[in-house]
C-alpha cells in the first residue's frame, strides 16, 4: 500500500486537532528545532521504539525533507500501523514561518 503524504500546512491545520506528530531525525536535529508537540524517535532507533506508534491513530511522521520520515513511514506501514509522511519535513516547516519549539529531550 502507497503511504499517505500531506504538506506541512496541511499539518498545521492538523495540529490544533491533537494529532500525533514524531519526528525521525536524530537527536541533535530534534533540540535545534522541530513541530511543537512532536514526539523524538530518531530513525536509526526505530526498530526498538515501534511501539511508541499508535496502532488505531494515524502517526504523522516528519524529518528534515521527507526521505527518512518516508523510511519510517513505509516500514511502519509494513507493520499495519497508520502512518502519514509530511512532505517538505521540517525544513518546509520552517520555511513556512511556523513556529518551532527547540531543547527537550529525545526518546
Amino acid at each position: 500500500m502507497a503511504v499517505s503524504e500531506i504538506s506541512v500546512d496541511e499539518l498545521r491545520d492538523r495540529l490544533a486537532e491533537g494529532v500525533r506528530v514524531i519526528d525521525v531525525r536524530e537527536t541533535d536535529e530534534y533540540a535545534a528545532g522541530h513541530v511543537p508537540g512532536a514526539l523524538s524517535v530518531p530513525l536509526s532507533t526505530l526498530t526498538e521504539n515501534e511501539h511508541l506508534f499508535d496502532d488505531h491513530e494515524t502517526n504523522y511522521v516528519i524529518c528534515q525533507v521527507g526521505g527518512r520520515s518516508m523510511r519510517a513511514c513505509e516500514y511502519l506501514d509494513g507493520l499495519g500501523k497508520p502512518v502519514v509522511n509530511v512532505a517538505g519535513g521540517t525544513g518546509g516547516w520552517i520555511a513556512s514561518g511556523f513556529d518551532i519549539v527547540t531543547g527537550e529531550s529525545a526518546v
